[in-house]
């Protein structure tokens, strides 16, 4: 696990700006803090910053191949690398070292830009050919390993996160203000920084100096179910996820497991326990009754037989923090579990350097409860259409609160309109109070109508988990993986997010995911012998966050306090957000989602534009090392 910046430029480098590779390199320390290397060559200067999982001799970057022809930096793990190596071999490749990160080089070198579809694992790299004068960047299947980058006048930049190219003051992307408060998180390729965008899951980038860098696309996470018995999809599961744990438990330092109330971790945990019988789990909770499963933990790894370790957070905790997890994200993020993530990674960063999660199996086998949608909705189907339009009038007359109404709106309204992922924050409407300055042009529909035009003709659930496949997965759910995990030093593991695990979930039909009144049907079943009973048919529950009650009492002074100290005038409408408080503090409704959506704008743009904060309180120190050397070339 590491963190890079590269830059391709399409005039030769001058060397008396050479700090700037390693400014932009210090931004990242906390990704790497083991160790940093650097080349620099007539067109491209590349950087590193390692936290050494496999031998640290094994891994030094930026690495060459070839006499010097090809060059790397990478991000991620490669989980069959050993397999590829063993191929390679074969055909004559010669290596220096066993690490993936050569791997990926030598694979390059014999099958150009198909090498990245071999691939399996987590990762962001960019390679430079030397004799083509060439950048080749690459992203992974799922985007659980990040890769933003930034054209200008010279050239392309490369970095592991944002805060690496926020080379002077940044302009605010609008458009991305206007998505964020639909969905919490802003989409990509969007950031909220002007200028700056991130590679696509799934994608690679090709720039040869002197011409424009191309995108191309190489995976495409399709559901293609196929009609087989639920013994087949038992085994078959069970046989995936324990080859995908084994291979993300290859490490040379400790490996641990995150541990929720929830099905999804525990299942990782009980594999995980079969292959090292002494590995550790680590759990949070909230102090506030009722928002904490740390009962529910324990009570799960006393019967795997697991350590835990646990802690419970406090309001004044996760208030005070929030800054320094802003910084961090890079982008606003609005989804209070980050908090709680960042908590739990701190904890365990204090044993181990790796741990393992559950990430990806909601999305890979219809885990969210507005999955059901489509079976509660069954009686619509038939009706037909101006009848539907009619029932959708008088749902739009209807006053808010009253019973039924939000059933008919569902009901009369298609899919394509009515759902674009796990979170909607304001609507349309809501937005022209709130934004000062509203487009209309920026809807929903701009990010999920080309996603749901891919899927036209497939079941509605599986339609659902690709839109959040391609939304709501890498926006949110691996965003905060990985920066509140790196955050700590501490490195991600998410086996069900692995191309062979999703290569099956793909084929299961979407009757075997939604049904008995469940969700994850088939996987529940799969491990309904080695999951604890209280587990087993447990309501999915994330990390449960007293949002709702804190902005009422604990956090309401500092809430209305950020309101009114905001420098965000230009863009919110104050007296709106207000109403929102007040009227969530009177039990008029429950805002809790919405304003914390612009509380944490607010806490982004205290970071990032009115630098309020001292940043550099934040920025981890490399690690003192016997013989530690910084790496350096020039070619």
């Amino acid at each position: 696990m590491c963190g890079f910046v590269a830059g391709v430029y399409d005039k030769q480098l001058k060397y008396d700006n050479q700090n700037l590779i390693k400014d932009m390199n210090g931004m990242i320390a906390h990704r790497g803090p083991d160790q940093e290397g650097y080349m620099k060559g007539k067109n491209v200067e590349l950087g590193f910053s390692r936290l050494s999982i496999i031998d640290l001799e094994k891994g030094y970057q930026p690495l060459s191949y070839g006499n010097g022809r090809y060059w790397i930096v990478f991000n991620g793990e490669i989980y069959n690398y050993i397999e590829l190596r063993d191929e390679l071999l074969e055909k004559g490749k010669h290596f220096e070292t066993d690490s993936d990160t050569e791997v990926i080089l030598a694979l390059y070198s014999e099958e150009g830009k198909q090498a990245v579809t071999r691939l399996r694992g987590m990762f962001a790299f960019v390679i430079w050919d030397n004799h083509k004068k060439e950048v080749f960047a690459a992203r992974d299947h799922f985007g659980i390993k990040p890769l933003f980058y930034q054209e200008s006048h010279d050239g392309l930049r490369f970095a592991s996160e944002k805060k690496s190219l926020l080379l002077q003051d940044h302009q605010i992307n609008e458009q991305a203000l206007h998505h964020y408060m639909s969905f919490q998180y802003v989409p990509e390729p969007l950031t909220m920084t002007e200028g700056i965008f991130k590679l696509e899951p799934g994608h690679y980038m090709e720039k040869k100096v002197r011409y424009k860098a191309q995108m191309n696309q190489y995976f495409k996470p399709m559901f293609k179910p196929i009609n087989q018995t639920e013994d087949y999809w038992k085994q078959s599961i069970r046989e995936s996820m324990y080859d995908s744990v084994e291979k993300h438990m290859r490490s040379d330092v400790p490996v641990g497991s995150f541990l929720s109330g929830g099905i999804d971790s525990t299942i990782i945990a009980a594999i995980a326990k079969e292959i090292n019988p002494k590995i550790q789990t680590y759990s949070v909770g909230f102090q506030q009754d009722g928002y904490s499963e740390i009962n529910v933990v324990q009570e799960s790894a006393a019967k795997l037989n697991i350590k835990n370790n646990s802690k419970l957070i406090t309001a004044d905790e996760y208030k005070d923090e929030l800054p320094k997890i802003m910084w961090h994200m890079d982008d606003p993020l609005a989804d209070p579990a980050c908090v709680p993530l960042y908590f739990v990674a701190k904890e365990a960063s204090k044993q181990v350097k790796v741990v393992l999660s559950g990430e990806g199996a909601d999305e890979l086998f219809g885990g969210y409860n507005i999955y059901r949608e489509y079976q509660s909705l069954a009686c619509f189907r038939h009706v037909p259409r101006f009848l539907k339009r009619m029932l959708r009038l008088l749902a739009l007359k209807m006053p808010e609160g009253v019973k039924g109404k939000s059933f008919l709106e569902r009901g009369t309204t298609p899919l394509e309109q009515r759902y674009i992922g796990n979170a909607k924050i304001f609507t349309g409407k809501e937005k022209q109070h709130l934004l000062s300055d509203y487009h209309s042009n920026y809807t929903n529909e701009f990010i999920t109508k080309p996603i749901y035009q891919q899927s036209i003709g497939q079941h509605v659930v599986n339609r659902m988990q690709h839109l959040d496949m391609c939304t709501w997965l890498r926006g949110d759910i691996l965003l905060k993986a990985d920066k509140m995990t790196m955050a700590h030093s501490l490195e991600l593991r998410v086996p069900f997010l692995d191309k062979e695990v999703f290569g099956l979930a793909s084929k299961i039909p979407a009757e075997w995911k939604t049904t008995c009144g469940t969700t994850k049907y088939i996987l529940r079943k799969a491990f309904e012998e080695m999951v604890p009973e209280h587990v087993f048919m447990r309501k999915k529950l994330g990390f449960p966050v007293p949002i709702r009650h804190w902005l009422k009492h604990e956090l309401y002074d500092w809430a209305l306090e950020l309101i009114n100290e905001s420098e965000t005038s230009q863009y919110i409408d104050k007296v709106y957000v207000r109403k929102l408080l007040d009227d969530h503090n009177q039990d008029k409704a429950d805002h809790s989602r919405k304003i914390w959506t612009v509380l944490s704008f607010m806490v982004w743009h205290q970071v990032y534009v009115e630098h309020k904060y001292d940043v550099n309180q934040w920025k981890t120190e490399r690690r003192l090392i016997e013989d530690q050397h910084i790496e350096q070339f020039v070619i």
